[in-house]
C-alpha cells in the first residue's frame, strides 16, 4: 500500500492514508486531502474557543469524525433554530444531512481535530486554509 504523508489533494485517483494520523498533524484550520466527483475529504484544525462557522451545504451530506477534542455541536433547520446541541469528542462521528445548518466550536482545552467527508465536494480541490480567517475571506466560499 501507499501512504501519502503530504497534504496536497490526492483526489481522482487511487489513494490510501493513515486518516488518523493526517487529522492530527494538520497544522492548517482546513486541509483539502481528497477531491473526488462524488466525495471530498478534508482535516480541520479548530483552536480553542474557534469554531467552523455556521453553514448549511446546498445539496451536499457530510460526515466529521473528531480525533482529538472537545466540541460542542449544534444543527437545526435555520440559521436562528440550532434545535439539536450535543457535546462532542474523541471518537464521535457526527452525521450532517443536506441543507441543515450546523456549527461545531471548540469547547476543549485543545486543538479540536476532525476530519470530514462531503459527498459530493463542497471546497476547490487543492483549497488550504491556514486559518479560519482565511477561510473566511476565500472567495470560493460560500
Amino acid at each position: 500500500m501507499n501512504y501519502a504523508h503530504q497534504y496536497d489533494d490526492q483526489g481522482k485517483k487511487p489513494w490510501v492514508i493513515d486518516i488518523e494520523n493526517a487529522t492530527l498533524k494538520n497544522p492548517n484550520f482546513r486541509t483539502t486531502l481528497w477531491t473526488g466527483e462524488k466525495l471530498q475529504l478534508t482535516v480541520m484544525t479548530i483552536p480553542v474557543g474557534g469554531e467552523i462557522g455556521l453553514e448549511a451545504h446546498e445539496g451536499i451530506d457530510q460526515f466529521l469524525r473528531v480525533e482529538q477534542g472537545k466540541g460542542l455541536c449544534q444543527m437545526g433547520p435555520s440559521e436562528d433554530n440550532l434545535d439539536f446541541e450535543v457535546e462532542v469528542s474523541d471518537d464521535d462521528a457526527i452525521f450532517v444531512p443536506a441543507d441543515i445548518w450546523h456549527n461545531i466550536t471548540n469547547i476543549g482545552d485543545e486543538p479540536l481535530k476532525l476530519y470530514t467527508i462531503y459527498a459530493g465536494p463542497d471546497h476547490v480541490a487543492g483549497t488550504v486554509h491556514p486559518t479560519a480567517e482565511d477561510a473566511h475571506l476565500d472567495p470560493n466560499e460560500h
